[in-house]
């Protein structure tokens, strides 16, 4: 099977395939971003610390202990999403401007501490031993992607996503009813910094070459961009946000010099004539329910959410 999944792969064009791994890897960084951001309201610029934390523990993992990729992408998510608990604990008290700021400065102290260690290699970067697979790592990640979109399916139509949802609408009244909201914002913060673990090690696998300067601020501006182009809460809009931002830069490369130009004028346009997203106003689920003759239910949260955001 294993043989047969390769032997597919290798009839791929090479630049093609790149296009497709990057889209998935950039799905789950949104989708993880957008718990925190999108499902919670919690602005974090820090998505790509958390990235690059991921992508040295999966590294570090294969060269020093050799675990399957699977258990390896699990042991760096965990990881990944301990250092979140431990950096949100502090900071997720505040909120805006001055929990993106805290987040942002997180960042760069992470990026400054893998420039300086040794078993990072400093500036040089690291190059990543090819992991143990029972897949090709391309169908892999988009395996992930999959169980990624799942899981996070569930966790908004959970209670703990309706209880995320109220800390979004008002803080305040969330703590009227009972609902810790520190300790669920630190819980979403944990959960979106897994997804990004998860998905830097994907990246460090996949491309063999990781530096710290690959997930510096940029890195984390993408990703948000994701979260808002595709639409802010919207599992299908960090799904075509990923994609839309990880293929326009190649089908704008013939523009050479002028590519990344066209790119930022096409994502100010868009955002002017879809405020709340490519997908923002879209809900697939009812969609998918009228299409099969069922009735929609739209629960009271979001429908004051909808509400807000208009």
């Amino acid at each position: 099977m294993t043989e047969l999944l390769q032997h597919l792969i290798d009839h791929i064009d090479p630049y093609y395939l790149q296009i497709l791994v990057n889209s998935g890897i950039g799905i789950i960084l949104a989708l993880g971003l957008n718990i925190v951001t999108g499902l919670t309201g919690q602005l974090s610029l820090g998505h790509g610390a958390f990235m690059s934390i991921g992508a040295f523990s999966s590294a570090l993992i294969t060269s020093k202990l050799g675990l399957p990729i699977t258990l390896n992408l699990v042991v760096s998510g965990c990881i990944t999403a301990i250092a979140a608990a431990v950096i949100g604990m502090p900071i997720l008290r505040l909120s805006g401007d001055y929990l993106a700021i805290c987040t942002l400065g997180f960042a760069e102290i992470i990026k400054v501490i893998f420039l300086n260690l040794d078993i990072t290699n400093r500036a040089l970067g690291l190059t990543v031993a090819p992991p143990e697979s029972f897949v090709p790592l391309p169908i892999l990640v988009w395996f992930v992607v999959v169980f990624a979109v799942v899981c996070t399916t569930l966790i908004h139509n959970s209670r703990f996503g309706r209880a995320l949802s109220a800390i979004r609408c008002d803080e305040i009244a969330a703590e009227a009813m009972g609902i810790q909201v520190t300790r669920y914002k630190v819980q979403s913060f944990a959960l979106g910094a897994f997804y990004a673990g998860v998905g830097g090690g994907l990246y460090a696998h996949f491309m063999g070459y990781i530096n710290p300067s690959d997930f510096g601020f940029l890195k984390s501006i993408d990703i948000l961009s994701m979260v808002v182009l595709g639409g802010m809460g919207s599992i299908s809009g960090s799904i075509v946000g990923a994609t839309v931002l990880s293929v326009a830069p190649e089908f704008l490369r013939f523009m050479a010099s002028y590519r990344m130009l066209v790119y930022g004028g096409l994502l100010v346009v868009i955002m002017i004539f879809r405020p709340n997203g490519l997908m923002g106003n879209v809900r697939v689920t009812e969609l998918f329910l009228r299409a099969i003759g069922r009735k929609p239910h739209l629960n009271t949260i979001d429908r004051e959410a909808d509400r807000g955001d208009s």
